[in-house]
């Protein structure tokens, strides 16, 4: 990635944080459970200094595959505030998806703990639990169904607007598959041998970051590989 490019991608600067419109199909960073030799967001953040002596950090997580808005603080005390605005449930996060068949109803809320389990042939995954399960982290989603519709080869789709209270690891994934309506593409919460991309987008994220200014608000545009399915379910496009 350019630094051309990597900078296109920005979505808002100040002097606190950027916000950036992640591409699918990269690792934000490059930790220990990553790929040998494989490409991720981290290695471009030189780029986006705009003239500070060090480059942006994240301060938060996007999975490889999830698209949309990503934040990065651009100095220790920036990544401080923004650490304790994520971890009080501060920050405002709005995620689109396509799941495979659907939800009975229109809108609920998701409330499933969630426990990471490793299996020596498949990988860890997240499994949703009841509420209060020893070991477990409380999770929480709020959905509604924003349209629904179907595709060729594929059969019927919903797509959902979500709103994750807390922050776990996987957890729209994990919540939606617990639902029986897993991300279409998800090849660990929906089929081992899922052909398409992950249609999973961080819509839209509002950081109260200024104590007397408005809550900065970001949208990140649809990416193409979700476009179709969208369509599909009754989405008019951008604008």
């Amino acid at each position: 990635m350019t630094p051309e490019e990597i900078q296109a991608r920005l979505l808002y600067r100040d002097g606190l944080m950027l916000i950036l419109d992640k591409p699918a199909g990269i690792a934000v960073h490059g930790g220990p459970g990553s790929r040998h030799g494989a490409d991720n967001l981290e290695r471009y953040f030189e780029h986006l200094r705009f003239g500070l002596p060090r480059p942006p950090a994240l301060a938060h997580r996007l999975d490889r595959d999830t698209s949309g808005c990503l934040v990065l603080g651009r100095h220790p005390k920036a990544l401080r505030k923004l650490g304790l605005l994520f971890q009080d449930g501060r920050i405002g996060k709005t995620y689109w998806a396509v799941v495979r068949g659907g939800p009975e109803g229109d809108a609920g809320t998701i409330d499933k703990a969630l426990l990471k389990r490793t299996d020596a042939r498949r990988g860890w995954k997240m499994i949703a639990l009841p509420p209060g399960t020893p070991e477990a982290q409380e999770a929480v989603t709020d959905w509604r169904v924003m349209g629904r519709g179907s595709l060729p080869k594929i059969g019927d789709l919903a797509w959902l607007e979500l709103h994750p209270r807390t922050g776990r690891t996987h957890q729209i994934r994990a919540h939606c598959a617990a639902m029986g309506c897993p991300v279409l593409g998800d090849p660990v919460y929906g089929g081992r041998y899922e052909a398409e991309p992950l249609h999973l987008h961080s819509r839209a994220i509002s950081v109260p970051v200024y104590a007397t200014k408005p809550a900065v608000a970001v949208t990140a545009p649809v990416p193409p590989h979700l476009r179709e399915a969208l369509a599909a379910c009754g989405w008019p496009g951008e604008g």
